[in-house]
């Protein structure tokens, strides 16, 4: 039996379409910015108990200037959390559609696998008589597994 767990056509207008409007997203959303690996992992985190203590601690700190050395912008701190408040329901939209295409991609791979899977099985029974059993051969070479000694020797 053959998997099917997705079909899909996807023309040459609606790739255009799409195309157009990560385009339109990706300037519209030109001032996000990319982190590397090493900021990212230095970076404080603002988990669910932490952004309450934020948002608590900094709506003090607004109520009482006074104790607020110049050097503690409490403004910029509550335009972050007001860009974030803003930002996040897009990320969520944006994690889901990018889940959605991730899976579609996988399943579209694995549809045509498990088919060309199924087309080996039969190679390799009925291709001995119909002349295509050195196709089948070359078709093989995906399983093949390499010596470990070879590999071993590789990496050193």
């Amino acid at each position: 039996m053959s998997q099917n767990l997705v079909s899909i056509t996807l023309s040459d207008a609606q790739l255009s379409a799409a195309d157009s409007a990560l385009t339109d997203l990706e300037m519209q959303l030109s001032s996000l910015i990319a982190l590397d690996a090493g900021k990212r992992r230095k970076l404080l985190r603002m988990g669910d108990k932490s952004e309450t203590f934020c948002r608590q601690t900094i709506s003090v700190l607004k109520q009482n200037p006074q104790v607020v050395p110049p050097s503690v912008n409490v403004a910029e701190a509550q335009s972050d959390l007001a860009a974030l408040d803003r930002l996040r329901p897009l990320v969520q939209r944006l994690l889901r559609l990018s889940e959605r295409a991730e899976d579609t991609e996988i399943a579209l791979g694995s549809d045509a696998m498990s088919v060309a899977l199924q087309g080996y099985a039969l190679l390799k029974v009925a291709g001995k008589n119909q002349g295509l059993e050195g196709l089948r051969r070359d078709l093989g070479t995906r399983f093949a597994k390499a010596a470990r000694t070879v590999e071993a020797a590789a990496r050193a």
